[in-house]
């Protein structure tokens, strides 16, 4: 276990270490694009019908976003003082424990960021198949299945997984050539997915023909249930299109004056999105009436089908199109660095912790990483997989949250350049959720939940396989 005495990890410079290149607007492009994706174009309805009013609408996504800044601002304190590569996978060693840091790694590997890698792919390929023709096998071929698996067709929508593949490999590359090359792909496709959506806001109340009676009721209860009940419900939608925030502290060991920079991206990036999701649902509001917002599919090209008529699916598909693949990138970069520092501490596969002498990226992780993914999309099993393992993320995202008491109680006397404002009150609000959350997941969801808790736990054997070598190389070293 790490000297708890010490927040100094891992920062020794060397051949085998990543640079520092990354400013503040990259790092704030990261955390904005790695949050916003297609989420913001379909979640509404399931929020509109959930709660029914349009002022508990708003409401939802403002709370929301402020949740997720409490979880945001908590975590930018403990980055402001551990500073490298790995975010929470190296908060959780140095506070908790080599298990539970390795836990939280093997989670977010087996399926929980690269499943979401190849979910936001294939999202992105559907919508360009409005564009483009994609190709199919013959149905017998697209028909097979695994044999002694289970029900498992890498074939089926071959075109479509091919084009996922191809995007998630595509930027795996470019990230293989250097997070500043990496950096400058986010920040154009961050850029582009804000002028899209602010293009959507500005059409809507400019020539969306809509009313602002459309925003009334500000409150009241829904037909079926209570209120509370269906602020939970909506909530769970939310909380989805919020999650990805903190990606950016897994690439804090290549962020220029990590201490200010990443506390500051973390909190102007998360306020931009909380901005963005609430002004986009007011257009929305604007032009369709709560009532056509839960009766939609696709509430973003129903809202632009009024604005231009007939191009309206053609418009958000490519706007949608941008997004993923923007987030696809944000995703692909940020979380490769937990394996790398997985593997630098020999808890990992040794490949993970290369540093490419030239590019000075973690070349190896960010490849498998894109071939595991790839994996995922043709076997057509990430949606539930993701589901499985969905809260127990929220377990880690409540332990992260704790574990800033843990880093007050231990020093004390630190020099801090960044602390949570409303502490306490501020973290024990984010942790209260978060747990609220993972109860609510286990008892609404139990059954995938405990298939989530098995996937989790099948992590053991290797973290004692690895963890054996590990004592295994100190007894030798000692005798020599």
């Amino acid at each position: 276990m790490p000297d708890q005495t010490s927040l100094e990890y891992g920062s020794g410079k060397g051949e085998n270490e990543l640079s520092r290149r990354l400013g503040l607007t990259s790092a704030i492009m990261i955390v904005i694009g790695s949050v916003v994706g297609s989420g913001i174009f379909l979640t509404p309805s399931n929020v509109a019908a959930a709660v029914q009013i349009p002022g508990v609408m708003i409401f939802v996504w403002i709370l929301t976003g402020l949740l997720t800044l409490a979880g945001a601002l908590t975590n930018a304190e403990i980055a402001s003082q551990i500073t490298d590569a790995g975010g929470q996978y190296v908060f959780f060693r140095i506070l908790y424990s080599d298990l539970i840091a390795f836990l939280y790694g093997w989670t977010t590997f087996i399926v929980y960021q690269t499943g979401s890698i190849a979910a936001i792919a294939v999202a992105f390929a559907k919508y360009s198949g409005f564009f483009i023709t994609l190709p199919h096998f013959s149905p017998a071929l697209e028909a097979w299945q695994l044999p002694l698996i289970g029900n498992i067709h890498p074939f089926a929508d071959i075109g479509l997984k091919l084009l996922a593949i191809s995007a998630i490999m595509i930027l795996a590359i470019i990230n293989y050539f250097g997070v500043q090359f990496g950096g400058l792909v986010q920040n154009l496709f961050t850029f582009l997915k804000i002028a899209a959506i602010g293009g959507i806001i500005f059409l809507g109340f400019s020539y969306g023909q809509g009313s602002t009676d459309h925003f009334f009721p500000l409150w009241g209860s829904p037909t079926s249930g209570t209120l509370l009940s269906a602020i939970g419900v909506a909530m769970i939608a939310t909380l989805w299109s919020y999650d990805g925030w903190n990606g950016l502290t897994y690439l804090a060991g290549e962020i220029k004056e990590p201490q200010k920079t990443v506390p500051r991206a973390l909190v102007i990036g998360t306020l931009a999105v909380i901005i963005i999701y609430a002004v986009t649902n007011l257009a929305y509001l604007y032009v369709l009436p709560i009532g056509e917002i839960a009766r939609s599919n696709l509430v973003a090209a129903d809202m632009m089908e009024k604005v231009f008529q007939g191009y309206g699916g053609a418009i958000i598909s490519l706007c949608v199109m941008v997004s993923a693949f923007g987030t696809v990138n944000g995703t692909s970069m940020t979380t490769a660095r937990v394996y790398f520092a997985m593997a630098k501490d020999k808890l990992f596969f040794p490949g993970f912790s290369n540093v490419h002498p030239k590019y000075k990226t973690p070349g190896r992780s960010l490849m498998i990483q894109g071939v595991w993914s790839s994996l995922l999309t043709l076997t057509g099993t990430y949606d539930q997989l993701f589901t499985y393992v969905i809260f127990a993320g929220w377990i880690f995202f409540a332990l992260g949250a704790v574990a800033v008491f843990i880093i007050r109680k231990k020093q004390p006397k630190a020099v801090r350049t960044f602390r949570v404002p409303g502490y306490p009150y501020v973290p024990i609000a984010f942790v209260v959720v978060a747990t609220w959350f993972v109860l609510n997941t286990l008892l609404e969801q139990t059954a995938d939940s405990m298939v989530g808790l098995l996937l989790l736990l099948a992590g053991i054997p290797f973290y004692l396989y690895w963890k054996h070598h590990i004592n295994r190389e100190i007894l030798l070293r000692n005798k020599s």
